[in-house]
């Protein structure tokens, strides 16, 4: 899951006088092309020599990765990694989020391993944030990390690393929605369907006690961990029918070539073809 911020935690978007405000609104709701032009509209008014200047750089290439252009948001993380460091320090939290997204960002591009390695590397560091932030942000990058050890097929590890995570986040909140599909995953993999099918109905049901900006970032996410397990279980049409409700939500809110968009068509292929 991305993170995103300007000054302060997420819930601060409405302070005065930060100049990212609109274009977080636009996120929000998930207008990601508006808000990735409002941000590279910012960073060019302000330039690289403010902090909210390289601060709108970063926004613009979330949004970027938010429209599928995976590589393009791989390659502004990349570039903006040393300039954070400078200007905030290696183990500020803005840093952190910046890390947490592009490593996340290794997700889309299959660089699994990478991507293993590094959210485990900023989930240490931000254990030691202090308050709620800190545990927001590794929560965050263990989400990241139990993503990649299941794309791996390391899926009772994934589970451990699930559990351990929901055992320590007590928010019913958007990491916890992203945290509980993590664990479905982790069961699907185990072909513990109906373990699986348990938990991504209790998702759902989390999910329906959410706002709309925070379901929106995980958009066909709980319809695909539903339509594996009731697969497994041999209900086919019934996978169909979520895989399907799935890639047409992803295709409308993500864009044609995000990852999840992919991942819902392959698994429509696969039910097709079984």
């Amino acid at each position: 899951m991305r993170l995103f911020r300007s000054r302060g935690r997420d819930g601060d978007v409405q302070t005065p006088g930060n100049p990212l405000v609109p274009a977080m609104a636009l996120f929000r709701d998930g207008r990601y092309k508006e808000a990735e032009a409002e941000a590279r509209a910012v960073a060019a008014s302000l330039g690289t020599g403010l902090p909210d200047g390289v601060l709108a750089l970063a926004f613009a290439a979330t949004s970027a990765g938010a429209q599928g252009r995976h590589a393009e948001a791989l390659a502004e993380y990349d570039a903006l990694l040393p300039v954070f460091g400078r200007k905030f320090g290696a183990e500020h939290s803005r840093t952190l989020v910046l890390r947490s997204n592009r490593a996340q960002t290794l997700i889309a591009l299959a660089r699994h391993a990478e991507c293993e390695t590094e959210c485990a590397a900023v989930a240490r560091v931000a254990a030691r944030v202090a308050g709620p932030e800190g545990a927001h942000l590794t929560a965050a990058a263990r989400n990241g990390q139990i993503y990649a050890v299941n794309a791996q097929g390391r899926y009772p590890e994934a589970e451990r690393l699930a559990r351990e995570a929901l055992a320590t986040h007590h928010s019913a909140d958007r990491v916890t929605l992203a945290l509980r599909l993590g664990l479905a995953r982790s069961l699907n993999g185990q072909a513990r369907h109906k373990e699986a099918l348990a938990e991504a109905e209790s998702a759902d049901e989390l999910s329906r006690r959410l706002p709309e900006e925070q379901r929106r970032p995980e958009t066909g996410a709980l319809e695909l961990a539903m339509a594996r397990a009731l697969l497994g279980l041999g209900r086919g049409t019934e996978a169909h029918s979520h895989a399907a409700i799935a890639h047409d939500a992803c295709v409308a809110t993500l864009g044609p070539e995000h990852y999840r968009t992919v991942e819902a068509r392959d698994l429509l292929d696969r039910i097709d073809g079984a």
